[in-house]
């Protein structure tokens, strides 16, 4: 029998009840990308069927608004690295090697779970501003969000697998012109 689901797993040490559910996700989205981590291939990585956005892409993404919205949380402004990180996700999700987006992403993932512990529940709800434009929110906002960003872009990892999956699949058929 397989384990649950990250939500169904309880109480997670150090973790207050309040951000339980920002835990979970992360949680989740680290088992899945494990699991994409380990059944996907480099080809994959860089693929961009129909011009979306590669897998690569999305991993490296999850890996600098990680970093960007625990910064924001934090009440601290970004530093120079990661606007040119973000400035350079595209390419990096296109140029580094796969095991090193993945690796990277997970290591991100393990930090912000970290971070959470040392939240205290009484700062959830201090106003952050966020972006160039100071825009309004709060740390639970900013710490939701980094969750449920994170899980969005693992479900469109698993997406483009399916999609890259299914076109090399119908690329291998043979046509009716190939046939003898």
């Amino acid at each position: 029998m397989s384990l649950p689901e990250a939500w169904l797993l309880g109480r997670i040490e150090g973790c207050s009840d309040a951000l339980l559910p920002v835990a979970h996700a992360l949680v989740q989205a680290r088992k899945e990308l494990t699991a994409l981590r380990d059944d996907t291939s480099a080809e994959e990585c860089t693929a961009d069927p129909g011009g979306i956005a590669s897998i690569g892409f999305h991993i490296a993404h999850i890996t600098g608004s990680l970093d960007r919205l625990f910064t924001y949380a934090r009440d601290e402004p970004l530093s120079p690295a990661q606007l040119e990180y973000l400035r350079q996700e595209a390419e990096i999700g296109g140029s580094v090697a796969k095991h090193d987006l993945f690796e990277a992403s997970l290591e991100r993932i393990d930090n912000c779970l970290e971070a959470l512990s040392g939240i205290p529940d009484g700062q959830l709800f201090d106003s952050r501003p966020v972006g160039r434009d100071k825009l309004p929110s709060n740390v639970i906002g900013l710490l939701f969000h980094a969750a449920e960003h994170t899980t969005m872009h693992v479900g469109q990892i698993r997406t483009t697998l399916k999609i890259i999956r299914v076109s090399d699949s119908r690329d291998r058929r043979p046509r009716g012109d190939d046939v003898g």
